[in-house]
């Protein structure tokens, strides 16, 4: 190969290493919310940290795109998860049992 060649492949090396350790910085940021997520978001995290680790990939290591391609997944799937849970935690405005704002149904007369 020439000289290029290995200049081009080094960039592409070193972008997608850098990709994939921003994935993972955002992943590592989730385990806050891991206790919250349930099995299915621990499995997804600590699966998505394991496979970026180890040494057996699809592709290999120098071409960290399977490894950015598991923790986007993995960072998908965290997102749907805390959305879910965030919607199901947070009340209905008009449901029965939520106590209706006082303040909203005043009206100030003078």
């Amino acid at each position: 190969m020439s000289r290029e060649a290995w200049v081009v492949v080094g960039v592409v090396a070193v972008v997608t290493l850098v990709g994939a350790v921003v994935l993972a910085v955002r992943v590592i940021r989730t385990r806050r919310l891991l206790g919250t997520l349930g099995v299915s978001g621990k499995v997804a995290f600590y699966g998505a940290l394991l496979y970026t680790v180890l040494p057996i990939d699809l592709l290999p290591d120098p071409i960290y795109l399977d490894d950015m391609a598991v923790l986007t997944g993995a960072l998908l799937y965290l997102g749907r998860l805390v959305r879910q849970r965030r919607a199901a935690d947070r009340p209905l405005t008009g449901a029965p049992d939520v106590p209706a704002d006082p303040a909203r149904g005043r009206r100030h007369v003078p």
